[in-house]
């Protein structure tokens, strides 16, 4: 029912991508996103103008990958289908559903593995344990990612049924270390700028390793359960 799965590059994209492989009669397309808001949105318009996207326009979209925890609720390693992404704009709180019937099915084929959720889209990497519990109840999200709102809002005005399925890798107790000069404008991970990152906060650095190790570990057994034959 999945013709194509959209999962930000890097190491996610690695898991899914083992995840993936298994004996499918038919294998859905594998994009891989760079890393935020703008960096999504500007790769998912150049797709657009692509040869392959006008000739096979994706009709059922599955977007994979990890996201952070906003509520007490939620711990690294729980999987989670998105019911909606909200994005800040202006003080202003933007909503996009994904696609209903196919998060139905998603639920029914993941049982009680999955929750549904309501995801936050932010432009900028959260870290602060203070901030992310603030976000989660001005914004009643669960869960927050840099790249949701962008994908439904591109495919809000085309015939593209989308659904999320993302798992925890940090919770919402815990700081982590600050990634943002890490990111570059393109949407790229810079190994030097993350390791000088990751090395002046060694406590916070153990406590990203741990949830986004056990959070891939996880997103690989998932993929493979959704795309098994």
């Amino acid at each position: 029912m999945i013709d194509t799965i959209l999962v930000v590059q890097g190491p996610e994209l690695k898991s899914v991508k083992r995840g993936l492989n298994c004996r499918l009669s038919l294998a859905p397309k594998l994009l891989p996103l760079p890393i935020g808001f703008t960096s999504a949105t500007r790769y998912l318009h150049q797709w657009q103008k692509k040869q392959d996207f006008s000739s096979q326009q994706p009709s059922t979209v599955l977007v994979m990958g990890l996201c952070g925890s906003l509520s007490s609720q939620y711990q690294p390693g729980d999987v989670v289908i998105y019911d909606e992404c909200v994005l800040f704009d202006e003080s202003q709180l933007l909503r996009q559903k994904c696609n209903e019937v196919l998060t139905r099915k998603l639920q029914t084929h993941l049982q009680e593995k999955a929750s549904l959720v309501r995801s936050l889209t932010s432009d900028r990497f959260i870290y602060k344990a203070e901030e992310k519990q603030l976000l989660g109840k001005n914004t009643g999200a669960e869960v927050v990612d840099m790249e949701g709102f962008a994908i439904l809002n591109f495919f809000a005005n085309l015939s593209v049924s989308v659904a999320m399925v993302r798992i925890i890798s940090d919770d919402c107790y815990h700081d982590l270390p600050d990634l943002s000069s890490a990111i570059t404008s393109s949407g790229n991970l810079q190994p030097l700028p993350l390791a000088i990152a990751m090395f002046r906060q060694p406590l916070a650095a153990l406590q990203l390793i741990r949830g986004s190790t056990k959070g891939l570990k996880v997103l690989q057994e998932v993929t493979t359960c959704l795309f098994t034959d």
